[in-house]
């Protein structure tokens, strides 16, 4: 879709009543940016964030949680009792995230002590249930890392590439397709770390989970720079929240979308007249003092949103 569609597409999208209630700006524009949001950043119960996503129009979720497990940990029954839930709401999966490669290479020396989500060992039967799992839910996407960050990330790269190349494999088999997402602490922080991995490993089941915030927090900045380094054909699913940095402490802080640093506008204004064609999340990560996930939710959707008007 262009702009010109696009703009139309926000210009016919009116908000639903609770929507418009709470001041949520043409809500109804969420499907058709086919804009979800990761479930477990409303609640750890499905449902609950299942009604939270129909309510503003989003159609699609990003499972990482179900209840306090992983997605890839619960049982087959119980994923199966998931998709029937996404059925009845009719909501698609957009991404099923994993840990994989969250843990450190052996043979490496980490930038810092990192506890790894999985052990090393555990790594190809988490893939394996990761696969069978996402075929239950219905997607074909799986998020994966580049391991935990070694002193000098660039002498790891062969090895992260020829991991990630036999997972993708075992992938392409199954019909799969992998993302990887650059992410804190792990070799591909930014999106030009991310570019050279992907660059090593042009298959068509290997493409980007983008996360512009992670790149910020890794100090790139994210657009133009950090978009500018990027196949745009190869980015399939974007992270959207927002970050600033603590002028004191130099730390990243997670911020409501429209309240931190992040040029949302200026990356989605880009991501729309290059074409994209896949998946955005609103990812909030953003904590309230309450500690209310669906309020800190709500508040930041709302300011995603805005800036979705204003496209």
């Amino acid at each position: 879709m262009d702009r010109r569609g696009f703009l139309r597409g926000l210009a016919a999208a009116g908000a639903g009543p609770i929507a418009a209630r709470l001041a949520f700006p043409r809500a109804g524009a969420a499907s058709r940016l086919r804009l979800g949001i990761t479930s477990d950043e409303v609640s750890p119960d499905l449902e609950t964030a299942l009604k939270f996503a129909r309510e503003f129009g989003l159609e699609w979720v990003e499972i990482r949680n179900l209840g306090r497990q992983y997605g890839t940990d619960v049982s087959l029954e119980d994923a199966r009792k998931a998709r029937e839930l996404l059925d009845s709401y009719k909501i698609k999966v957009s991404v099923l995230d994993t840990a994989l490669y969250k843990c450190a290479l052996p043979g490496t020396k980490l930038q810092k002590p990192t506890k790894d989500d999985y052990p090393y060992a555990e790594q190809e039967a988490l893939l394996d249930r990761a696969i069978e799992r996402s075929q239950i839910l219905g997607t074909r996407f799986i998020r994966v890392f580049s391991f935990w960050r070694v002193e000098k990330p660039e002498t790891a790269l062969d090895a992260v590439v020829e991991h990630l190349r036999k997972s993708v494999e075992r992938a392409r088999r199954a019909d799969r397709v992998l993302l990887l997402e650059n992410v804190g602490g792990a070799n591909a922080e930014t999106s030009a770390e991310a570019a050279k991995v992907l660059a090593a490993i042009p298959s068509p089941n290997f493409a980007l989970a983008w996360d512009p915030n992670n790149a910020f927090c890794g100090g790139e900045r994210p657009y133009p720079e950090g978009y500018g380094c990027l196949d745009k054909k190869r980015i399939l699913h974007v992270h959207l929240r927002d970050a600033r940095r603590d002028p004191a402490s130099g730390r990243c802080e997670w911020q409501p979308v429209g309240k931190g640093e992040i040029d949302n506008l200026g990356l989605l204004r880009a991501l729309v007249k290059d074409g994209f064609r896949g998946t955005l999340n609103l990812e909030t990560h953003y904590q309230r003092p309450d500690r209310n996930k669906e309020l800190a939710s709500r508040e930041s959707l709302k300011g995603l949103l805005e800036v979705i008007e204003k496209i």
